[in-house]
């Protein structure tokens, strides 16, 4: 089990999605989780949270990148997602 700290739950935006951690000197593959949230009261920003699992051959030390988004930040980024979303899905059916 990953030595996690991001807590995944069944609110959890996405949960083991395939990842790949690249630096200068390596590159590790993994699963990760992706989490969409704001505060329960009075949020002030948009958090996209990504978590690498840490259980892999080499050593990934546990950490989690978190994202301050502002509401039209966010909102560029889920059109931009929709963008490729709908360009992948166009060339996956050309490909049928």
């Amino acid at each position: 089990m990953a030595d996690r700290l991001m807590t995944v739950n069944a609110y959890t935006t996405l949960d083991l999605v395939d990842a790949v951690a690249k630096g200068h000197d390596f590159e590790t593959e993994s699963v990760a989780v992706v989490n969409a949230t704001t505060e329960k009261t009075d949020p002030d920003c948009v958090r996209l949270q990504f978590e690498l699992d840490n259980m892999t051959e080499e050593h990934l030390p546990a950490h989690m990148e978190e994202l301050e988004l502002t509401p039209e930040q966010a909102r560029t980024i889920a059109a931009d997602l929709e963008d490729h979303a709908a360009r992948v899905e166009e060339e996956s059916e050309t490909r049928e």
